[in-house]
């Protein structure tokens, strides 16, 4: 059975591929529908169909389907680098004092021309700061560290930036700028991100623990590390503690662990 929040495989090279043009877009299950994730500015959207002002087509970084509207996306640019920073913002001309054109989330894309003492110039005109950008071929090493930089971020249902993200779109983010293949929700992640482990073996930093619905990052041996609707944030918390709380709260026990590396 398919599954429509993946684009079928037999459309992955068809029609056009484009580009965020704004700093967040909801990518949502159809047009004016509910959001499903969030694509944030400068990420690769592929169009295979144009529905009045909404394109239907998925995110090349994980095949997630749905629809975005077509004022958030412009022709696609290069991308040379990635916003490093928490966040950053990109600015008329080479000067901090000059009012911002728009906000950048952590991961944001970017095609750099040039770069000066302090600022780089982006292709289609505007400036970043030189500090809150890296390489677009760079990876992490470790998925809590990038994590942790989002600690505090409000909780939001689909979200996938620094204003608001959930418990799968976390561990999306941090897995992904590790080089570590994985898919937009939790239910994808549990079933085919790194290889499942049993109960007897002792949580090391990085495994993922899962419930129905929702996923965590193991920060050590018993701290959790996830955005959830409990605390509306992201937070740490001990994961005896949590999996006590989250059983008490009617949400079931957990089902499931895996271990990416």
């Amino acid at each position: 059975m398919s599954d429509r929040r993946i684009l079928p495989a037999e459309l992955r090279d068809s029609g056009e591929v484009m580009s965020i043009a704004v700093s967040v877009a909801d990518l949502r299950a159809e047009p004016n529908g509910k959001r499903d994730r969030q694509m944030i500015y400068g990420e690769d959207f592929r169009v295979v169909e144009v529905r009045d002002d909404w394109a239907y087509g998925c995110s090349e970084k994980d095949g997630y389907a749905g629809y975005l509207r077509l004022t958030d996306l412009e022709v696609r640019r290069e991308q040379t680098h990635f916003v490093s920073a928490r966040s950053s913002h990109i600015y008329p001309e080479s000067d901090f004092k000059s009012e911002a054109l728009a906000a950048l989330s952590f991961g944001a894309r970017l095609d750099i021309v040039s770069k000066g003492e302090r600022f780089a110039e982006l292709a289609g005109g505007g400036f970043v700061p030189g500090s809150h950008i890296t390489p677009i071929d760079h990876l992490f090493d470790d998925p809590i560290e990038v994590a942790e930089r989002f600690m505090g971020v409000p909780y939001l249902w689909g979200g996938n930036s620094i204003w608001g993200l959930d418990c799968s779109g976390l561990v999306q983010v941090a897995l992904l700028t590790c080089g570590v293949d994985c898919p937009g929700d939790a239910d994808m992640q549990q079933a085919s991100v790194g290889v499942a482990i049993g109960d007897n073996i002792k949580p090391q930093r990085g495994d993922l623990f899962f419930w129905k619905g929702h996923v965590g990052l193991v920060r050590d041996e018993n701290t959790l590390l996830h955005a959830n609707a409990y605390h509306m944030a992201v937070v740490d918390e001990p994961l005896d503690q949590a999996i006590e709380r989250i059983m008490a709260q009617g949400d079931g026990p957990v089902t499931g662990r895996r271990r990416f590396r």
